[in-house]
C-alpha cells in the first residue's frame, strides 16, 4: 500500500502540536465573561455560530477566532458590553498567540527517520502568520521539503497540492487527527491517508460515522507511523 509513496504531508495543529485545548479554555473563558447576558450552552452555541458565518470571510486561526468572540459578545449584550471584556478577549487572543510550541511525543523522530526517504510536506490551514511562527518555534522546518498554508482542506485544495508537488495521488500521504479535512477529501482523491484521532476535536471538524469509509488507516500515535513507512 506505501510502496510509491514519495509525499507524506502532516496536518500541523493537533497532529504535531496541541491546538484545540487553547480554543477550549479561550472558549470556557469567554462563557464566563458572558455569564451576566446568558447561559454557558447559549454562548458557546452563539459563538459557534458567528465563527461559521465568519468563516468564508475571516478562515480559520486564533485571529479569526478572536473576531467572533467580540461578535457574538455584542450580540449577546445587546450592544452593553463593557470595554474591559472587549480588553479582555483580546488579551486571551493574544496569550494563545504567544503560547510555546510543544511537539506532541514521537513527532521529531518521525520526521528526523521519514526524512531520509520522503520529502515531507506540512499541509495546514489557519492563519498564515500564526502557522509560520509556529512552525518555526517547532524545530521542523529543517525536515521539510514544502509547507502549504491552506484556505480550506477540500479535494480542490489536495489536487492543488499534488499538481505543485508534481506527484500522482497514489504517490502522497496525508497524515492528519480530522477526519473531514485530513482524510476523506485525500482518499476519494485515491490517495494514501492515516488518521491519528486528537483527544479533543473542534466541532465544525467532525463528520458524521456513516460518511467513513476504509480507504485510510487509524493509529493511535504519530510514532507508529515508522512501522508502515
Amino acid at each position: 500500500m506505501m510502496r510509491n509513496i514519495k509525499i507524506v504531508a502532516f496536518d500541523a495543529d493537533d497532529t504535531l502540536w496541541p491546538n484545540e485545548d487553547l480554543f477550549r479554555e479561550a472558549e470556557e473563558h469567554f462563557c464566563r465573561l458572558m455569564q451576566p447576558y446568558t447561559d454557558k450552552d447559549k454562548a458557546k452555541e452563539a459563538l459557534f455560530s458567528t465563527e461559521i458565518n465568519n468563516l468564508p470571510l475571516y478562515g480559520y486561526g486564533i485571529k479569526a477566532f478572536m473576531l467572533s468572540m467580540i461578535e457574538t459578545a455584542l450580540k449577546l449584550s445587546g450592544g452593553k458590553m463593557d470595554s474591559a471584556v472587549t480588553e479582555q478577549i483580546i488579551s486571551t487572543g493574544r496569550a494563545m498567540l504567544n503560547q510555546p510550541v510543544k511537539l506532541l511525543p514521537g513527532a521529531l523522530p518521525v520526521f528526523k527517520t521519514l526524512s531520509a526517504k520522503y520529502k515531507l510536506v506540512v499541509a495546514t490551514k489557519g492563519d498564515l502568520l500564526d502557522q509560520e511562527r509556529k512552525l518555526n518555534k517547532s524545530g521542523l522546518t529543517r525536515y521539510l521539503h514544502h509547507i502549504e498554508i491552506m484556505s480550506e482542506k477540500n479535494i480542490r485544495g489536495y489536487k492543488t497540492l499534488m499538481r505543485r508537488l508534481g506527484v500522482m495521488p497514489q504517490e502522497f500521504l496525508m497524515v492528519g487527527n480530522s477526519l473531514k479535512s485530513d482524510i476523506m477529501p485525500v482518499v476519494k482523491l485515491g490517495a494514501r491517508a492515516v488518521w491519528i484521532p486528537y483527544s479533543l476535536t473542534w466541532q465544525h471538524e467532525n463528520l458524521a460515522t456513516d460518511k467513513l469509509s476504509n480507504g485510510f488507516i487509524k493509529m493511535d500515535k504519530i510514532a507508529d507511523l515508522l512501522k508502515i513507512l
